[in-house]
């Protein structure tokens, strides 16, 4: 296939698929898929449901197509009662479900009470707030005795709800807190060569460090590489929100050495520290994070900054692969946007599939690089 490069007709082949979703999926959402192009459904109990309501307002914002409107009002009224009936929710990944649907439609529709249903969520996180260690705990209850000091990287893209309820209500309580677990992430799942750890752990009860590990990765001492892509994308977020220069230099660092690590058609693999080459399993969602995470740091790099160029330049090289090589362009047998990710190579879970995450990420980069639409992480 010839590489796609406008930004349109690529836009206009993944809402060929999504109108196609929105009847095969009805009321679930999609996750990844088991080896034979179809998603796997749920019915909030992950983590990945807000994915698909973000593609849904993405593709809603640029068609203002009326059934993709309805659909993704159907997502949030579905979240509204996942949250009455507090499902699935012992968790941080709260960020990650309403930013892309409740706090979306505010952004988009200017709904109040998917406002009101956001600032719900944001205190749904903030139970995660454990004040000895100072840390939003990641997984398990409170005092678990191998989660309960627990930090992981992709938390940073959490975070965001909580700056805009800050935004929103004056409460510095969501922000300070957020800010916190930023600095804590800086600190100590960043890495002296400018890699990270996928997870930290600290004492529970004193704070203290303890070391650093992984769950998804290929050893404790290795880079995987969405999480440094959450990494590139999440620290600068933070510092869109709280103007701190070093978490603009962090998330710079992230992204120089995401660069410098890859090969090839310049898409990643799942883990930095495996063979950089087949048959190691790609992500593709690694790589549609990062672009996005690259577009948000150069809104904020000034001019004259020396890497501005070659970020630039990643951005266009990253999106001509992922078009030409990864991207299915509305292909009606197959589900997803982005061929080639991999959930958990670790674990053997889907290790080369569609992502709900990838396609959602590839979609705000390819709005972002036509008409500016950055996606939900932030007020506009």
């Amino acid at each position: 296939m010839e590489v796609i490069m406008n930004w349109k007709t690529a836009i206009e082949h993944t809402l060929v698929t999504t109108r196609l979703n929105i009847k095969r999926f009805g009321g679930s959402f999609p996750i990844v898929s088991l080896g034979d192009g179809k998603y796997h459904l749920t019915d909030h109990t992950s983590w990945t449901e807000g994915f698909w309501s973000g593609i849904l307002w993405l593709s809603y914002e640029y068609s203002k197509d009326p059934e993709i409107h309805a659909a993704a009002i159907r997502t949030v009224d579905s979240f509204k009662k996942r949250l009455e009936a507090e499902q699935s929710l012992d968790h941080h990944d709260i960020g990650f479900l309403y930013s892309l649907s409740a706090k979306a439609r505010w952004i988009v529709d200017k709904d109040e009470e998917s406002r009101l249903l956001g600032l719900q969520a944001a205190d749904i996180l903030m139970k995660r707030w454990r004040s000895v260690p100072q840390l939003f705990q990641a997984w398990g209850p409170e005092g678990d005795v191998n989660d309960g000091g627990r930090i992981i990287i992709d938390c940073l893209m959490n975070l965001p709800l909580l700056y805009w309820a800050t935004e929103q209500t004056g409460d510095r309580r969501y922000a300070d807190c957020a800010s916190i677990q930023a600095e804590k992430s800086r600190r100590f799942l960043v890495r002296g060569d400018d890699s990270s750890y996928h997870t930290f752990y600290f004492d529970q009860l004193t704070g203290n460090a303890i070391r650093g590990g992984t769950g998804q990765g290929f050893q404790d001492g290795s880079t995987w590489t969405r999480g440094q892509a959450w990494g590139v994308y999440g620290f600068a977020l933070a510092y869109r929100y709280l103007k701190e220069p070093r978490f603009l230099e962090t998330s710079k660092r992230l992204a120089r050495y995401f660069l410098e690590q890859l090969s090839g058609d310049g898409i990643a693999y799942w883990d930095f520290d495996v063979p950089q080459e087949p048959p190691t399993p790609r992500d593709s969602s690694a790589s549609a994070i990062f672009v996005c995470g690259i577009l948000e740091l150069l809104e904020h790099l000034p001019e004259g900054d020396q890497d501005r160029d070659v970020l630039a330049e990643a951005v266009g090289k990253s999106m001509d692969s992922l078009l030409e090589l990864y991207f299915t362009a509305g292909s009606p047998a197959e589900e997803g946007f982005l061929r080639h990710g991999s959930y958990s190579v670790r674990g053997n879970s889907s290790p080369d599939d569609f992502m709900i995450w990838g396609d959602y990420f590839f979609l705000e980069a390819l709005l972002r690089l036509q008409q500016g639409v950055p996606g939900y992480w932030y007020e506009r």
